[in-house]
């Protein structure tokens, strides 16, 4: 007859294995801990939050984190048409790392952009003759920068540094955690389709811009142009926001000197100001084209334009010759004294030859010469501007930019404005503006004892073929007419920018270059 045990007994058995079953998942919890690589914590730029990078003593694999990206194949980088009316965006799904992507050729249906879906270019090189090129295959495939295997190798480098640093202390004079930051290049990146962000504002928002600007009031059909947004390679631009920027600039003056085209970003600076505050705070008025004022009373803050293409002085005689006198600044610069922020830019009326030509005579020390070449003169001014900056402002209280040149885009650089509607992607992009011209600016900065910001946008703006007036803009004050706009050959402005459009993207670099240039951790 079979016996059981006492229930007191049958307890005690239950728990003496259930005290060998914990004790089991102990032990192997343990030895799973002991024998774990050890795990870092490391920034990057792009991700929201930190990502984990596994390092051990011996190399590994990059963790999931990263993208393992190569240079494209001389196949991958044959033309496509560019008839297409918009950019294709990259596929949601695409894992970005270090603004690397990894991506899937589209099917045809993904050709144009949904509302919220980002297309990228990249930055040229810094050349004369820019080549882009993208898939004929894929054609949603962005550009990867000319260097990008060795970003991303110069980047596990100094990610591995730090993590080893970190990891034995001794190896870095014994500071743990010690981060390594590097200032970020905000002019080398790529172009990012944002119809969320862009654009800042609205035209019919400023009532001040001119009709040389205003593309969509005078009829442009297409408005893609106005939905593109720079974005750096390795940090983020800060958030853009014409109230911030009118709170650090309370009580201050901007001063923007120069031609036209430095008249297009104040347009759009005023624009962007004007549609952050209370319509009756804020006001522009203008005498001419030579000066331009933006005020906002409730910050005391005003936004001034003078027009000076050369920044020396070009004055007419009596019997209406023009002389450029190189080694005088014109009366207007007296009031650019006192400003707490100072922009200037000049080079394409150096540039002009035969009825476009603003000058008939030099003046140097008094001498009238026609002999002069436009090089030295264009240095000779530089120089005389560069004494003036070195000797009339306080860089305690003034920050001084100068802008550098505005790419045109017409035939003699391979791509015409005309009904374009989407940045260049790929061919060849030919800089017609002298290079000498360009050594001169900057060897000039150089030399200054003032310190002077250099606003590079000269190669991200060689994208923006799409973004200029073309045949919706007015000649001497006037709106073609329906004929004119019939001869683009003729009439045709390749060389302004549509509002809202590129020059809201230079304010930006403006502002992100007057708070601090941002860093990369690295």
């Amino acid at each position: 007859m079979e016996t059981h045990p006492p229930p007191l007994v049958h307890r005690k058995w239950l728990l003496c294995t259930l005290a060998c079953f914990l004790g089991y998942l102990l032990l192997s919890y343990s030895l799973e801990k002991a024998f774990r690589p050890s795990t870092t914590i490391v920034s990057f730029p792009g991700f929201h939050g930190p990502a984990k990078l596994t390092l051990s003593g011996d190399a590994e694999a990059p963790s999931e984190n990263y993208v393992d990206v190569s240079p494209p194949s001389e196949a991958v980088m044959s033309p496509r048409p560019t008839t297409e009316a918009e950019m294709v965006s990259p596929q949601p799904s695409a894992a970005v790392v270090e603004n690397y992507v990894d991506v899937s050729p589209p099917s045809e249906a993904a050709m144009s952009p949904p509302p919220t879906a980002e297309a990228e270019l990249v930055s040229p090189q810094p050349s004369a003759v820019v080549e882009m090129a993208t898939s004929a295959e894929s054609p949603s495939i962005p550009l990867l920068p000319q260097q990008s295997t060795s970003q991303v190798i110069d980047e596990e480098i100094l990610t591995a540094k730090a993590a080893g640093a970190a990891r034995n202390p001794e190896a870095d004079g014994g500071e743990v955690g010690k981060v390594v930051e590097k200032k970020c290049d905000i002019f080398d990146g790529r172009w990012v389709y944002d119809r969320q962000r862009y654009p800042l504002y609205r035209s019919h928002w400023c009532p001040f811009l001119s009709d040389q600007v205003s593309c969509q009031r005078n009829g442009r059909p297409d408005s893609d142009y106005e939905h593109w947004r720079w974005q750096p390679n390795g940090c983020d631009l800060p958030w853009f926001n014409g109230k911030d920027m009118l709170e650090r600039w309370r009580g201050k003056r901007v001063v923007i000197v120069g031609d036209s085209l430095n008249r297009n970003m104040w347009e759009s600076l005023a624009c962007i100001l004007y549609s952050s505050v209370r319509r009756n705070r804020a006001y522009v008025k203008w005498h001419g084209s030579e000066y331009k004022v933006f005020r906002a009373l409730d910050y005391d803050c005003s936004v001034e334009f003078f027009w000076s293409p050369f920044l020396v002085e070009l004055k007419e005689r009596e019997d209406h010759a023009k002389i450029l006198r190189v080694d005088k600044l014109p009366e207007s610069a007296n009031r650019w004294l006192g400003a707490d922020v100072m922009v200037f830019n000049t080079g394409h009326w150096w540039t002009h030859r035969g009825k476009m030509r603003a000058w008939n005579y030099f003046e140097r020390r008094e001498q009238l010469t026609e002999a002069m070449e436009a090089n030295e003169a264009f240095n000779r001014a530089l120089r005389t501007w560069a004494r003036w900056v070195d000797g009339s402002v306080d860089p305690a209280k003034t920050t001084v930019f100068f802008r550098s040149v505005s790419p045109e885009h017409k035939r003699e650089n391979l791509h015409w404005c005309y009904n374009e509607t989407h940045p260049i992607t790929h061919q060849r992009y030919v800089q017609l503006f002298p290079r000498s011209m360009v050594e001169l600016v900057e060897r000039t900065i150089r030399k200054m004892r003032t310190p002077v910001t250099y606003l590079n946008i000269t190669r991200l703006s060689e994208y923006r073929r799409d973004a200029h007036t073309a045949v919706y803009t007015s000649k001497q004050g006037k709106l073609l007419t329906a004929g004119q706009r019939q001869e683009p050959a003729r009439y045709a402005d390749c060389s302004h920018w549509c509002l809202p459009g590129l020059p809201d993207t230079w304010n930006v670099l403006l502002f992100a270059s007057f708070i601090g240039t941002p860093t990369i951790p690295s």
